[in-house]
């Protein structure tokens, strides 16, 4: 049975994208160690709100790490202390007794702070519509399961379909890159059929996209891999880079 633990919250607080954000500082005691990270933080606001104080706010949605919502910065790591895993799947036991925790939103000037923890991360969605799709008809499911493709290939793509976009790789990229999402999106559709009649164009308006938004320069440092909840590889940017050059010669 997890033991309770007691620790010190360093919160991070912010009105907007153009105010001046600051730490506030709480003492949690007797927190159970099977309790999410989420669920602690609503214990937390159910203190202020009783307390009448302003509950700070915090974005989620499935609290099954599959939907990226649940994005913050934990002492200094996307997503906190485990490897694989959103913030939303963190328990408290991954935590010291008396202990100092800091919160924070993503860091990332493409993703502007709108309140406290939660930042604007529909970046990620202009590069998606800037073509992160297909439009081939694809009909139904009988047609397309008539179509071979190499189970390595398939394989493949679903590994870098399983990115959720929440944001991790370009809040820890040193230059701020969105490569990792992009090459992940890229790569999930250029290793099928259905995804090939588009590529090229595919490849260059999303990188163009991404250009356009202010994200920085990939410099395969890999810290983007190392802190993505679904450990999408870098070596998708390696086929995101073939996709993009290869565009470029054709033209």
């Amino acid at each position: 049975m997890d033991q309770n633990i007691s620790f010190t919250l360093k919160v991070w607080r912010q009105n907007g994208p153009t105010a001046e954000g600051h730490f506030d500082t709480f003492e949690m005691k007797d927190i159970p160690g099977d309790t999410s990270f989420l669920e602690m933080l609503d214990i937390l606001n159910e203190q202020l709100i009783e307390q009448d104080k302003e509950p700070f706010v915090f974005d989620h949605d499935c609290r099954e790490g599959i939907c990226g919502m649940c994005s913050l910065h934990i002492d200094g790591q996307a997503h906190g202390p485990s490897q694989g895993a959103t913030t939303c799947q963190i328990y408290m036991r991954k935590f010291k007794d008396g202990a100092t925790i800091t919160i924070e939103p993503w860091r990332s000037a493409a993703f502007p702070v709108i309140k406290d923890l939660v930042v604007n991360r529909s970046a990620y969605d202009q590069i998606l519509q800037a073509g992160g799709f297909i439009s081939v008809r694809t009909n139904s499911v009988p047609d397309a399961n008539a179509i071979p493709i190499s189970q390595a290939d398939a394989e493949e793509s679903m590994d870098a379909a399983a990115c959720i976009g929440c944001g991790a790789c370009a809040a820890t990229c040193k230059n701020g890159s969105a490569m990792l999402f992009v090459a992940a999106r890229v790569s999930s559709l250029a290793k099928l059929p259905q995804g090939r009649v588009e590529g090229a164009r595919r490849a260059k308006a999303m990188v163009a996209k991404m250009d356009e938004l202010g994200f920085g320069n990939c410099t395969n440092t890999g810290a983007c891999q190392a802190e993505c909840p679904k450990q999408i590889s870098i070596a998708h940017i390696a086929r995101l880079n073939r996709e993009f050059l290869s565009a470029k010669l054709e033209d």
